[in-house]
């Protein structure tokens, strides 16, 4: 009896229960990278549509402010593709073909973010160094062809890829229906901020991305550990 109960405690201590832990950590996780990236569109210290002078000039005379938005950037580009993951992971039990769809456009779309923000970066540091703006503006103005690609590539992505994951929210019922609208409008709010360069209606935009993933997040908290991953 006593080697019995010695092997069943080794068993539950060998295969111990992790999926209240996973549970918080995607809750944690969710809203993170649109916030980051709703702060980081409300602090940036150029228009989209400016041209290669001005935004090299804005961000030159703004190294702090830049550098701030830089790090935001990081943290986004750590946290964005794992808070779809989290999301699509309870969406694709009812609607994995819209699921499907949104994730295989806003994960290559979030994963080509390093390669958009590699411009302000090295404006970045060059201003830092102290290169003239005309030798910055001069280089920074010779883009490779993959950067323009990876431009169209996040711009498509999560734009019509959050779009799409906000409908299969709605239909999966995951988080309420007032959370599936926040998500699905936001990029489109986001869109139109950049079309008309205004910061605020960015920082709305992004902002009710974070507040929809943050219901999500909510909602996998109060799962049971069964809800959140049957046992095999």
């Amino acid at each position: 009896m006593t080697q019995e109960t010695a092997q069943t405690t080794s068993g539950t201590s060998a295969h111990a229960d992790i999926r209240p832990v996973w549970r918080w950590v995607a809750a944690v996780i969710l809203p993170i990278g649109p916030a980051a990236v709703a702060l980081l569109r409300f602090l940036l210290p150029y228009n989209t549509a400016d041209d290669s002078s001005t935004i090299v000039n804005k961000i030159v005379n703004n190294l702090d402010r830049s550098s701030l938005v830089i790090w935001l950037t990081y943290v986004a580009i750590l946290t964005l593709v794992p808070g779809v993951y989290f999301v699509g992971r309870l969406t694709r039990r009812s609607t994995p073909w819209l699921t499907g769809i949104a994730v295989f456009l806003m994960v290559p779309g979030y994963l080509s973010l390093p390669w958009t923000a590699s411009s302000d970066v090295f404006t970045w540091a060059a201003g830092t160094a102290g290169v003239d703006q005309a030798s910055i503006t001069k280089i920074a103005e010779v883009s490779h062809g993959s950067v323009s690609l990876a431009g169209l590539v996040f711009v498509v992505g999560h734009v019509l890829g959050t779009v799409l994951l906000g409908i299969a929210m709605w239909r999966s019922g995951v988080a309420g229906r007032w959370a599936a609208v926040a998500v699905g409008i936001s990029q489109p709010l986001h869109l139109t901020s950049v079309i008309i360069s205004s910061h605020p209606l960015d920082l709305v935009g992004w902002g009710l991305q974070a507040v929809g993933f943050a219901a999500v997040g909510w909602a996998i908290v109060r799962m049971s550990n069964d809800e959140w991953q049957p046992v095999r």
